[in-house]
This record gives C-alpha cells, structure tokens and sequence, in this order.
C-alpha cells in the first residue's frame, strides 16, 4: 500500500476496508454463515509486514498510544476501548480530545475559532485561520499517518531528520543503523516503535482459537468415522475430553523429510487423547482400514522421538500430552499419506478402532488429473526409482503414483507446476537418478448421456445365472453431492432406507421405491459418483435369494466403475439399475467368481448401449492483468486453446483487472508461457482443478478419420482422445463388442443374420 501502490493514507483506509469486505464474503459463502465477520474493532484482524519488521493489532496499537500519550487521552480511556474506536466511522477532535460518528460533528467543524485559539493565541485572524481543519478518521490519523511519515523520513529524508524524527517517537538507533539502507532502516525503526505492539498476533489467537479441548467435538464430528455418540465407547469419550491419561490416539495428517537427502520422514500429527514418550509401541491404523470390512490395513511401530514443531526448527521432548502437535520420528515407514496411531495395549477392545478420514483439498480442485509417465534412464536403476516415487508420495499429498497394465509408471498431480516441482525432488532429493519422461496429459472420466435402448442382459461362465442391467445418467448436480461425501453416513450404515430415501426425494424429487432401493456407490463405497440399485420386484424374484448374491453383484458394479468400456478410464455420473436376476438355487452355483465377473460385463453392455462419452477435467482460471485492454487481448488465447471468459472486472483500489474464465485440462500446457509472452509479461494466471465437461464428439463414431500430425476439429476430439488413450494403454483401438456381449445378447441387439455387430453396435450407440 505504501511503497508499491503509492495509496494515500484515506485510499489506504478503504483499500484495506475493501480487502477485508471480500474475505468476509468468501469465509461466509464456504463456513454458510458458521464463522463470525473479520474486523478490526473485534480484534480478530492483525496487519503487518514481515519485510519491514512490525505486527500489531489496534489493542496493541492502542497500548502504544497510551504509554507515549500525554493528556486527556491516555486519562480517559483503556487500551480495549480505544481499540474500538480507532476503526471505522471514528473521528477524533484533535482540540477537544472527544470522539464523533461524523467530522461534522467535532466542535472544530462547527467553530472554527476554536481551532484557532487552541492552536496559537497569538495568530492573526485572517480568512485562511477562520477556515475548519480537516478531521480524517481515527484508523488513518493516529495509525496510517504516523507510518507513513516514519515511511517517508526513511526513504527520502537525511539522516538527521531521520534522526530526530525517530526520537520524538522513543525509537533510538545507532549510527550504523541510520546509515543503512532503506530497508535495514525502516526495519529497525518500526520494530522499535511498534515493539510493544507485536503481541498482538498472540493475544489475537489466545482470544479467538478455540482450545484443543473447546475444538475437539467439533474437529471430531468432521474428521472421525467412528459413531457420534460416546455411550460406552471410552476411546471418543477420552477424544472428546482430550484426556491425557486416556488411551493414546493421534491423528497423523503430514510427513515431512527428516533429512536433506530425504531418507526418512517425520510424522506430524495431533494427539487427541492419551500421552505419548520416546519408546512408545503403537499401532498405525492406515486410510482403508475399516473394523467391519477391511481389518488387513495395521502394523506397528516403536515411536523413537517426539519433537514439537516451531516453523523450520523444531525441540525433541520427553513427554507430550493431548491437545499438542507433535512430530514423531520412526513411524513412517507404515504410512502413505495420513494415518490414525493408537496404543498398543491400551485395554479398549478393537471393534472400538475407528480412524481419521483422509484429508480432502477442496481448494486446490480435490483431484489430481494430469498424468505423467516416466521411467528411469537406466533400466537397471528401476528399484531406485520405485522407492523414490514411494518417497515423493509421501511428502506430498496430491501425488498419486501406479502402474499401468502396460508396465509404465504414472505420476497424477493437479497441474505443470507441481508436477515440475514432484520430478526435481525425485531427481535431486529422494532418489537421485536420471529420468525420462513423456509427454504429459490428463484423466479422463466415462459417463452415459442417455437410458440404454435395450435391457442387457449376460451369462455366467456356468449358464446357471442370468443378470439384467440398465444404464441412464444421473440427475445434475448428484455426481458433486455425491463426490464430496455428503452421503458417507449412507454408504457406512449411519443413515437407514428411511433417511437415504427421504434425502434423494427432498433434494432431488425420486419416487420412494427409487430413493429406497440404493444398493451400493461407485467406485468408492463412500465417494463414489455413480448408483446402483435395486430396481427388481419380490413378484418376479426371489429377494433373499437375491440378497444373498448383493455383495457379488456390488462388487462387479465397482470393478465396473474403476474400468469403463471404453478405454478402461473410470465412469462418472451414471445410475445403474438392477431389472432383474435368474439365480441357482444351488449357492456353490452363484459363487463369487461366478457373479462379479458377469455383474461387470453386463454393466459394461448397458453403458456401451447408452450413447457412451467422454469426459475431460477443466480449470477454472484466474488471470489478473494491467490495463482493460488486455481483456480483448486475452480472449484470443483462450479461445485456441477451447477456453472462454465468463467474467472481467477491475480490482478495487488497484489499477487491475481480473478475469475468470474456463479452459480444459488438455489444452493448458504452455498456456501461462503464452500468455504472459503474448502479454508481455503484463498477466498473470492461477488455475485450479474446476469440473468435468463431456468432450465434444462421438468416440464411438467409426466413419471419422483421422490426420496424423494434425489437429483434429471438435466433433472428432472425442474419437481422437479414444484411439490415443487406448494405444497408450496397449489396447485395440476400437471397442470390441465380444468382450462385453454374450451371443444371445448379440442376436437380439443385431439379429443372427448381421454380419457387422459391431458397426451395428456403433450405429445403435449414436443413436
């Protein structure tokens, strides 16, 4: 504001007013009202400037004041309620020392003779006397304004003036101090005068965080898996209470290398209950552990040291209790992103286990869409390799790293930038080896736009079980409800028929039979963002036979959504309905191995008879640039690369402009290169992981051809990315109906006398 933007201590005031109107609207759309409004005046709100040295908030502004003030001022008035008044509509009588709601209402306004008298008894009335003096608001005449002169005696005055300027004001500076340059001396001078002024952040967050004990219902309600009640349940009750001799549990959220080299991590992580030492043995309780259905995700480990963090350093301790942060040293062999550490032999039987879920990133698009593929540049350094990809997944927490069927290793992350930064720490930190890598590109999604135009049906491999399936999108909006976890209490049990049902017709007007017959999501159980369900009579079958096979069948379903048809990319936004089921009578006959498999293929069946597409991420951008011309310069750009603008406004109190806009996953790489050279360096961008848009174009569409080292127009994209992403894979290029339809099936699709089904099965898709 000062020394870049050049404000005027009045513009200064409403620019910070207008920064803080923004964060206030933005905490209250995401916290839906849950979080009070920042304002100076309640003390939650603290300026400062690392560069030159000095914090305070107006309580501790108001202390300075008070110590150095000589008058009725300091007579009157504590430092909390001179806080209040030194925000806002406040207006100061610098004659009468009286506070006022509007500068019309000071005495000196009203009679200017005061002023005058009270100034010098001994000047002339003249018109130039007889005139009012200008009263500016308390924030910028007792705050702004002395900052900005110690600012400008800094920057511009000569040392004696700087000097003696600094010694009215109680700050004393050596010589060699005020011969420094201007940053040096602003920094000595300011963290001086505003010394006793720098415990405001502290006393601000000792006034508004809550305790570790205030805050645990809370974080518990978001972040446990475990039941809410606390009957009988000793473990959440020691939680709730943070008891420090109740049984050990840590929530372990980050890892950070112990080392330069990267060789180790320390676990950081917050005790919620219980007490943890050097030697302490403990059980790690990994992100797919479940007491019901997955108990295979535990190992131990022997705590080796406990540190408690302070920024970059940190001191090793002997003992820490609940409510701390803590980095423990010797667990991270066992943990991949976060974990939940519980004591070994702590008496609470363990169907009491529950963990933490894992963290989600909202903010930063909650996904990793863009793959890269590497490989090492000697294959011999392989081994080395894997466990620097083991590291870097470790050390950061949107990574995500597999291997393909076709052998090679993929690197997802959220965009160039991160993946930039994830390869230099494999190459220089965590594995020091040579690597090659292609060329990058994006995720994709399978999803449905229209309801199957036959009831499919298949076999199993015994001709024992017949399933019949239908496939048909999704309501708009269900696949985000869904991905955010709202409905994680369905999924887990929490919620009954009842509840689940009553949810999807409040919200998204199903009939009742429809919103109780939900079997499953997928592919996650609780994230999942396509349905399944149950959509068979009792009159036309069996249901406890049939509810014998459910967990065969709601396996195949997530198999199903892991792998689409298409090009083996997950599905997205797709309702599959069970219509109906010819079961053995016999269970050795409806086995699993009978039943997943054919529950798999006949899903596939209905999403190839659905008119299948493809969908691709895209960013939502945030380019901010110098003048409203860029505007017009800027759209261009992002209409190459299949981009558009939705919004461009100025930036209040700056000479900026911001511009949001979409632009799709596959066509950013290079965008911000191109754009700050297409501008001259005058824009800037910010991109982040928004939604996912069905690509333009048929993939199934067999008449396209298409031009090697060409780009291809919009309603061949689709087809395009098919081919591309089915080679990668090492996969035929075009889908083949054999894998996914019976005989009998293909004969009522086509008819025994076709003798192209699958050019049939185009021409049924499109239409």
């Amino acid at each position: 504001l000062i020394c870049e933007l050049k404000l005027p201590p009045n513009d200064a005031y409403y620019k910070l007013q207008q920064v803080l109107d923004s964060v206030n609207e933005l905490v209250q759309q995401v916290s839906q009202g849950r979080y009070p409004k920042l304002s100076p005046g309640h003390g939650n709100v603290v300026f400062a400037s690392a560069v030159h040295g000095w914090m305070f908030s107006l309580e501790s502004f108001a202390n300075v004041y008070l110590e150095q003030q000589e008058g009725n001022l300091g007579e009157n008035l504590s430092a909390s309620d001179l806080a209040l008044r030194l925000w806002g509509n406040a207006y100061l009588d610098p004659h009468t020392q009286t506070f006022h709601k509007s500068p019309q209402d000071c005495p000196s306004m009203r009679d200017p003779t005061l002023a005058q008298k009270s100034t010098s008894d001994d000047m002339e009335d003249d018109e130039d006397d007889m005139m009012p003096p200008t009263i500016h608001r308390t924030f910028v005449a007792l705050i702004l304004m002395p900052l900005y002169k110690i600012y400008a005696a800094c920057l511009a005055e000569r040392e004696t003036d700087v000097n003696q300027l600094l010694r009215g004001l109680g700050v004393f500076l050596k010589k060699a101090e005020l011969r420094a340059s201007a940053r040096p001396l602003l920094r000595a001078a300011l963290s001086q005068f505003l010394a006793s002024a720098h415990g405001g952040l502290v006393h601000s967050c000792v006034r508004f965080f809550p305790s570790p004990m205030a805050a645990a219902p809370a974080k518990l309600a978001r972040c446990y898996t475990g039941p809410q009640v606390t009957n009988n349940n000793t473990r959440r009750q020691a939680m709730m209470e943070c008891d420090p001799r109740g049984p050990l549990v840590i929530h372990a959220v980050k890892q950070y290398a112990a080392s330069d080299d990267g060789q180790s991590f320390l676990t950081l992580g917050r005790i919620y209950s219980g007490t943890v030492r050097p030697q302490t043995a403990v059980k790690i309780l990994g992100e797919s552990y479940s007491p019901t259905d997955d108990e295979e995700d535990v190992s131990t480990a022997t705590v080796e040291a406990v540190f408690i963090p302070r920024g970059p350093l940190r001191t090793q301790v002997n003992i820490a209790k609940a409510g701390n942060w803590v980095l423990l040293q010797g667990i991270d062999a066992n943990i991949s992103k976060t974990a939940t550490i519980v004591g070994m032999n702590d008496g609470i039987p363990d169907d009491e286990l529950y963990i933490f879920a894992p963290l989600k990133f909202p903010q930063a698009g909650g996904e990793s869409i863009m793959k890269l593929a590497i490989e090492p540049l000697n294959p011999a350094e392989l081994p080395k390799m894997v466990e620097g990809l083991r590291r870097v997944s470790k050390a950061y927490p949107m990574v995500q790293t597999k291997v393909e069927e076709s052998g090679e290793h993929v690197v997802l992350g959220t965009g160039e930038l991160y993946l930039d930064c994830v390869m230099h720490d494999l190459r220089q930190v965590y594995s020091d080896v040579e690597v090659k890598v292609a060329d990058p590109i994006v995720s994709f999604r399978e999803t449905v736009v229209d309801t199957s135009s036959v009831k499919c049906f298949a076999e199993t491999a015994n001709k024992r079980n017949k399933l019949f399936f239908l496939a048909e999108p999704m309501d708009d909006g269900l696949a985000e409800t869904l991905e955010s976890g709202k409905l994680a209490k369905a999924s887990s049990g929490e919620w009954d028929a009842k509840k689940t049902g009553r949810f999807f017709q409040t919200r998204y007007d199903w009939d009742l039979l429809s919103s109780r017959s939900i079997w499953a999501f997928g592919d996650s159980p609780t994230h999942g963002t396509n349905i399944l369900m149950d959509d068979t009579l009792p009159s036309d079958i069996d249901k406890s036979l049939l509810n014998t096979c459910k967990s065969s069948i709601v396996q195949g379903f997530q198999w199903a959504m892991r792998e689409g048809p298409l090009c083996e990319e997950p599905v997205r936004g797709t309702k599959l309905k069970l219509l109906d089921a010819t079961l053995a009578d016999k269970p050795i006959y409806r086995g699993g191995g009978q039943i997943i498999p054919t529950a798999r293929r006949t899903v596939h069946s209905s999403l190839l008879t659905a008119t299948p597409r493809l969908m691709e991420p895209v960013y939502k951008v945030q380019i901010q640039c110098s003048s409203p011309s860029m505007v017009e310069a800027i759209q261009p750009v992002l209409a190459r690369r299949r981009g558009h603008i939705v919004q461009d406004r100025p930036i209040a109190g700056t000479t900026l402009f911001n511009i949001r806009g979409f632009l799709p996953v596959l066509d950013s790489f290079g965008f911000e290169t191109d754009l700050r050279t297409f501008t001259q360096g005058q824009a800037m961008v910010h991109a982040v992981f928004d939604h996912w848009s069905i690509v333009p174009g048929d993939p199934l569409d067999q008449s396209i051809i298409l031009h090697p080292l060409e780009p291809s127009p919009p309603h061949c994209l689709a087809r395009e990315l098919l081919i591309k992403t089915r080679r990668r894979k090492g996969l035929a290029e075009d889908v083949s109906i054999t894998k996914f339809f019976d005989d009998a099936m293909k004969e009522q699709l086509f008819g025994s006398g076709s003798n192209n089904a699958e050019e049939a099965l185009m021409t049924e898709a499109k239409q």
